[in-house]
């Protein structure tokens, strides 16, 4: 056959169609991906600029800065006004959050993260929620914990989220203890708590946003159950696993393995 004969048949042959298929096909997923994050840059943008507004006004109202409001009722509208905002910004910032990284779009820097450091800062961070819930949070070996692979921001995201639910789903005056164990390539972070527990045919549905592991009707913990998936995707963003054991009765322990450093 012809060159000429031979390279028109490879450009309108089966193969070449499939290329051109595949080349259209990728633009537009790098297509959908830049929209997807134009949008999340706008939603982010519109959403917590008011959120942000009402919260930090309803705290100079709170504190009276300008002056008395009057009847003491108000303080407490303004009180309630915050933490109700607060709430809803936190609610929009795990929605972006999962948004992200369920669609990928995430920018980690993975370098050697001490754990000591991370569980410190989450710790700080969590001071307010364990001190009303008379809950303390033991930490096995530390000071002596290894270091592990990840991304600053996202690894203190998943113990923060993680702990926190340890906490605020244990009872009153409970106990959350990490553990660390370094295996040969990977790290194992296991997290547990002495609430409830879970029924095991319910944790696959608990890895899923918006999931509690009590109905609508009967819980009393607020929240919209993202903290759980947030710190699962967070997990294997940084090329680690997320696991959850359980049973009714004896507590929830979650286990994350990272890449040690």
């Amino acid at each position: 056959m012809p060159k000429t004969a031979r390279q028109l048949a490879e450009r309108s042959g089966p193969r070449a169609a499939e290329r051109r298929r595949e080349a259209r096909l990728a633009r537009r997923m790098a297509g959908l991906e830049q929209a997807k994050r134009q949008f999340l840059r706008m939603v982010s943008h519109e959403l917590r600029t008011p959120l942000n507004a009402i919260i930090g006004f309803a705290e100079i109202l709170t504190a009276e800065l300008h002056g008395p409001l009057g009847a003491p009722q108000y303080r407490d509208y303004a009180r309630h006004i915050g933490e109700s905002g607060a709430r809803l910004l936190r609610l929009v910032n795990q929605i972006l959050e999962i948004a992200r990284l369920e669609g990928r779009v995430f920018d980690l820097d993975p370098q050697p993260e001490s754990l000591d450091h991370a569980l410190d800062d989450v710790r700080d961070q969590l001071k307010e929620t364990l001190g009303r819930r008379r809950a303390s949070l033991r930490i096995e070996d530390e000071g002596r914990l290894p270091a592990v692979f990840a991304d600053a921001r996202g690894l203190r995201s998943l113990l923060h989220n993680l702990i926190e639910n340890g906490i605020v789903y244990g009872p009153e005056c409970g106990v959350v203890t990490v553990r660390v164990r370094p295996r040969e390539a990977t790290v194992e972070i296991e997290i547990e708590d002495v609430g409830d527990g879970v029924d095991p045919d319910d944790i696959p549905r608990l890895m899923n946003p918006f999931e509690q592991g009590d109905n609508a009707l009967t819980r009393v913990i607020e929240g919209a159950g993202l903290g759980l998936p947030i710190a699962r995707l967070t997990a294997e963003a940084m090329d680690g696993s997320l696991t959850m054991t359980g049973a009714p009765g004896l507590g929830v322990r979650v286990t994350v393995t990272l890449p040690a450093a």
